[in-house]
């Protein structure tokens, strides 16, 4: 049955949301004495207003492209409303991103308008040739400190408001004209994920998409108008920009504070009843937890492992729809008391649901959650489908899968086992390569998805492998091994094999093998000269040499791909230990298997307080 979306665009989604909703509060913010700030419907809708009558002074038209480079902030979602109100489409960039891959994005994308958080970020423009690019409009600070990139006009977000307000007094019905021309079929956002040669490609999602998302989100109690949501994820980020709509649609006061660092001091002041994640989040609250649990030994530890003893049988026998006896509640409800009550108090003491998405989450940690009385409902989504894909349903949990399809999404899986899904939420295609488009849609308009999976009777969906070359880390972000493999064989003239590791990991790693004849000439007239190959790759010499190139090859990368740990393998890989295909391919879950040991090496001890 399809899904019935009573919306035409997001400037629709939004007139319709103040409408009816004008005095509830939408947006909360940090202010500068370390409070919250809130914004009615109105005053978002007013200043979307303001944005989108400033940009049509600036020439900005139907489906032109406007960059957003900024963290998360109130000031991104209205940017983004304005962007789609005066009929443009928003380009997101990471502000995280290297200044060669923004100047990338925002040259593929034909921007002409670049909205960047403050001088630092405009700065990533230096030097480059831009030759679509206008205007600059910063959020923090003066037009005369992000001045540098002239000849490109450069005003604040003050003052581009501020010219959209005496645009509007002349002109009320100006931003109602543009967005009146905006329908479900015009281009609303322009994402860029990794592509597996590195070169990120730009990823066309429609109005009608998100509309879409806006309404599915809603449909199985995930997400409430009673709910108050803690949205930190990256906007430029798919699953963060998926969020952003369906508040739109369910009235969700939500707080936007993309500060990391300060989502635990946060969580008690903020008390939401609404968190998603990647889960990267999770692992740092369960390591913090069981580290400390650890940590303080003898009775303390005891009843931390019984607690989580208890919750865990208690939530088997809910998840197999079975009753839990008198006995084991009543020790749960103990365990609740002594242990449980802290956690949940640390997260503020009313959250309903936890969703993860973007990248697996350990059945482990899961469990965990669930046994604490805080069940995570794990989702899955990709950037190419608009993010909200499928979910747990908040009284269906079966952890391990990534639950069912929302809405009316179809999904398959091909006779190789892939994953394929075909609906609304779809992307029009990829930005100028109509070639990679083709190839990733079968002939009856299924999105061929990379993931290996399957579904169950129920429509419960597991994701059991990766079918592309890519790898995602615990943090939600693509990493591309292959070209960074690449890059690292060519700084180092002593490398024969290197494989990245980091698939639901929370940083990336190396293996590295050396050449056997290339350090020959190495440790010519060193104390190593003529040692066994193993004597040599366990040298502190070795460990010295490949970690100066790891440091020259993390200079090149963005944060999230850069490498923390490496390890050099007792051997070189080969076809004869099955390391390598008769194409000399590396198998890299033959290798990760082989080089467990190495690998848990790297990762031990990663425990990281939040």
């Amino acid at each position: 049955m399809a899904l019935e979306v009573p919306y035409r665009s997001i400037p629709d989604l939004l007139a319709q949301r103040v409408a009816a909703t004008p005095d509830k509060d939408a947006l909360g913010y940090p202010t500068p004495d370390g409070g919250i700030g809130w914004m009615t419907w109105t005053q978002v809708g007013d200043r979307a207003a303001k944005i989108a009558a400033g940009l049509i002074g600036l020439g900005v038209g139907l489906e032109d492209r406007v960059a957003i480079l900024a963290g998360t902030r109130v000031e991104w979602l209205l940017a983004d409303l304005g962007i789609m109100n005066a009929g443009g489409a928003t380009t997101t960039v990471y502000p995280t991103t290297e200044p060669d891959d923004a100047c990338y994005i925002l040259h593929d994308s034909e921007s002409t308008v670049l909205i960047a958080e403050d001088a630092k970020q405009v700065a990533k423009l230096a030097g480059a040739t831009l030759t679509h690019l206008r205007h600059v409009i910063v959020m923090d600070g003066t037009a005369d400190e992000a001045a540098a990139v002239s000849p490109v006009h450069v005003m604040t977000l003050a003052e581009l408001e501020s010219h959209g307000a005496e645009a509007l007094a002349n002109d009320p019905q100006l931003v109602k004209r543009a967005s009146d021309e905006v329908g479900g079929d015009n281009l609303a956002t322009l994402i860029y994920t990794s592509g597996t040669t590195g070169r990120p490609k730009g990823v066309e999602l429609l109005h009608a998409g998100w509309c879409w998302e806006a309404v599915a989100q809603s449909e199985n109690e995930l997400v409430r108008s009673d709910d108050l949501q803690y949205l930190w994820l990256p906007l430029s980020h798919s699953f963060g920009k998926t969020l952003s709509v369906s508040l739109l649609h369910a009235a969700i006061p939500t707080y936007v504070d993309g500060r990391v660092d300060k989502i635990v001091a946060n969580l008690p002041v903020v008390r939401p009843t609404l968190m998603c994640a990647a889960p990267r989040i999770f692992e740092k609250i369960y390591n913090a937890v069981v580290g400390q649990a650890t940590a303080a030994g003898g009775a303390k530890a005891k009843i931390f492992g019984w607690a989580v003893r208890v919750g865990k049988r208690a939530v088997a026998l809910e998840l197999a729809g079975q009753k839990v006896p008198a006995g084991l509640a009543a020790q749960r409800a103990l365990a609740t008391k002594l242990v449980f009550s802290k956690l949940q108090a640390r997260l503020g003491g009313r959250i309903r649901v936890l969703v993860s998405g973007s990248a697996p989450l350990s059945t482990d940690i899961s469990s965990f959650f669930a046994a604490a009385g805080l069940p995570i409902y794990e989702g899955y989504g990709l950037t190419e489908a608009s993010a909200g894909n499928t979910v747990n349903p908040v009284n269906g949990l079966r952890i391990g899968t990534v639950g069912r399809p929302l809405g009316d999404l179809e999904f398959k899986t091909d006779e190789d086992g892939e994953l394929l899904i075909r609906g609304v939420a779809v992307m029009r295609g990829y930005h100028n390569l109509p070639d990679e488009t083709a190839a990733v849609f079968t002939e009856d308009g299924f999105f061929r998805t990379g993931d290996i999976g399957e579904i169950d009777a129920d429509g419960y969906v597991r994701i059991t492998d990766r079918k592309k070359d890519l790898i995602k880390t615990s943090g939600g972000k693509y990493v591309a091994p292959s070209h960074i493999e690449g890059m690292f064989k060519a700084l180092c003239p002593y490398t024969s094999q290197v494989v990245l590791i980091g698939m639901a990991r929370n940083f990336c790693t190396l293996l590295v093998t050396l050449d056997p004849d290339a350090i020959k000439g190495w440790t010519a007239g060193t104390p190593l000269e003529g040692r066994p190959y193993a004597e040599v790759a366990a040298s502190d010499q070795a460990r010295e040499m490949v970690g100066g190139y790891v440091a020259s090859l993390n200079e090149k990368l963005n944060r999230w791909e850069t490498i923390k740990k490496f390890a050099i393998l007792p051997r070189d890989l080969s076809i004869e230990d099955g390391d390598l295909t008769p194409s000399l391919k590396v198998k890299r879950k033959v290798v990760e298997t082989a080089f467990a040991s190495q690998i848990d090496e790297m990762y031990a001890g990663a425990l990281v307080e939040i």
